[in-house]
């Protein structure tokens, strides 16, 4: 059976986690998976909670003594890794399906891949626009302001004008759920850490192109809530908007 790994990194919310670490562990049927939960010093307690009502036995907790931001929490399960596959997972995703089994075939099927995504949905059903270009200032603009002369440049952005019903190669995985051979993980260094919250994800699928394809996987889905802070606090859309600079410091601005 294929070794699989997959960490999901919370900072307090423990009913979402509960549910996806649930779903990972009774979805997960045809390989041999080991989870890491790493909690970023969660303030509400959320640990404790979880520790209480029992974990999986397949989870190991690493818990940290403050917040680490995104990118650098998912980077302190690097030497524990021992899997052939390895999955970021966001603690609002549920698995409805064998899709961490499906996902390692499939990339072992097709090794010149070096990172893939899912379909994601909404708790409705409804799909969310996940295949993406490489981050735009125009785009960021549409998407925080909703102007409608700005529209088309954030229906580029999400490859709307592509075929998204079949595997395509994409220039921006989503940090969501993404898989990764782990040998390739492992070799780029995970995330750049000095990305506190956003855009890290794209960063990494660039450092990921280097090593192989980014492809978007409609074949395999997964229920993703998105709680998006950035389109309603200001804090975190100044953080996004530093991510973007140091983003287009490392890959080139791009307008559109």
């Amino acid at each position: 059976m294929l070794e699989v790994s997959a960490a999901v990194v919370m900072y307090g919310g423990a009913k979402d986690v509960r549910q996806c670490l649930n779903s990972l562990n009774t979805q997960t049927k045809g390989c041999n998976l080991c989870v890491y939960l790493v909690d970023n010093a969660s303030p509400d307690g959320a640990l404790a909670t979880l520790e209480q009502e029992g974990l999986p036995p397949n989870v190991t907790v690493l818990p940290q003594p403050q917040n680490l931001g995104f990118g650098r929490g998912h980077n302190t399960v690097l030497p524990l890794l021992q899997s052939r596959y390895h999955a970021v997972v966001n603690p609002d995703i549920v698995v409805t399906a064998d899709t961490l089994t499906d996902m390692a075939a499939w990339m072992d099927a097709h090794p010149d891949v070096a990172i893939a995504t899912p379909g994601l949905v909404f708790p409705g059903g409804q799909p969310q626009h996940i295949g993406k270009r490489k981050p735009a200032l125009l785009p960021l603009l549409a998407r925080q302001t909703g102007l409608k002369c700005l529209k088309k440049y954030e229906d580029h952005y999400l490859m709307l004008d592509e075929d998204l019903s079949k595997p395509i190669d994409v220039e921006f995985c989503s940090g969501s759920f993404f898989m990764m051979p782990t040998e390739i993980f492992k070799k780029i260094g995970g995330f750049d850490e000095k990305y506190f919250m956003y855009v890290e994800d794209a960063d990494i699928t660039q450092k990921a192109l280097q090593h192989g394809r980014a492809v978007y996987l409609p074949q395999f889905t997964v229920v993703h809530a998105w709680h998006r802070a950035a389109h309603r606090q200001l804090r975190q859309f100044v953080w996004q908007l530093r991510s973007m600079l140091r983003y287009f410091g490392k890959w080139g601005f791009r307008l559109k």
